[in-house]
């Protein structure tokens, strides 16, 4: 899986070393020398350039990508990118602060797969974006458990159910909830969940396939 990481700073460094580690074809993307010799030195490959540059993203591979995370500082320029990712068919994540207007949001939301806040989830949160799927692990927190991410499905049994009338096993705590496209907060017990909004759970390893089918019913 082929990976473009647009933006070396915190949150894009943290993603493309983690991406990498992981084992994915990562390639940054970044216009600030100083980032792209920062980004060689871990192994990475680099291409110094602007990644709103369709020229650059070509020299990135971004034909045979699989993903691009707009994750610069520049939410306009995150918005070009993931615009150039749309005409590639690939999929597409665009870092976005909570200062931006509903009407800007929702033109930039436009453009994109996924949409995250470095405030919120940082790099865990572009990590899960750029993989997508309906239920990714974002966090290794010790040997036993992991900090994992569930988007609902139209059809996942919990829909229209309360936060607080979702039986969960010992194994797993939900501890936030996200309404699509809005940012993820700690639920209330009457929080209603609908199709499209994401979970956040800490789940024992052991029980992530059981907890799975309590949510999703895969």
């Amino acid at each position: 899986m082929r990976i473009i990481v647009v933006g070396y700073g915190r949150v894009g460094a943290r993603t493309a070393r983690v991406l990498a580690e992981e084992g994915y074809d990562v390639i940054v993307v970044d216009t600030d020398r100083e980032k792209v010799d920062r980004a060689r030195e871990t192994g990475l490959t680099v291409i110094h350039g602007d990644g709103a540059d369709e020229s650059v993203l070509q020299e990135a591979g971004i034909a045979d990508a699989d993903a691009i995370g707009g994750l610069t500082g520049d939410v306009a320029v995150n918005h070009e990118i993931c615009l150039l990712g749309q005409e590639s068919d690939c999929r597409t994540v665009l870092r976005i602060s909570e200062d931006v207007s509903t009407e800007k949001y929702e033109e930039y939301a436009a453009a994109a797969d996924d949409v995250i806040y470095p405030q919120r989830l940082g790099a865990a949160g572009a990590k899960t974006a750029l993989l997508g799927g309906s239920l990714n692990a974002i966090g290794d927190l010790t040997e036993a458990l992991q900090l994992t991410t569930v988007a609902v499905d139209d059809d996942a049994p919990i829909v229209g159910q309360r936060v607080s009338e979702v039986e969960l096993p010992e194994t797993a705590r939900l501890y936030a909830h996200g309404h699509e496209r809005e940012p993820m907060t700690i639920p209330l017990p009457t929080t209603t969940i609908e199709a499209g909004d994401r979970l956040a759970l800490v789940i024992e390893r052991d029980a992530v396939d059981e907890v799975t089918s309590i949510l999703l019913g895969e």
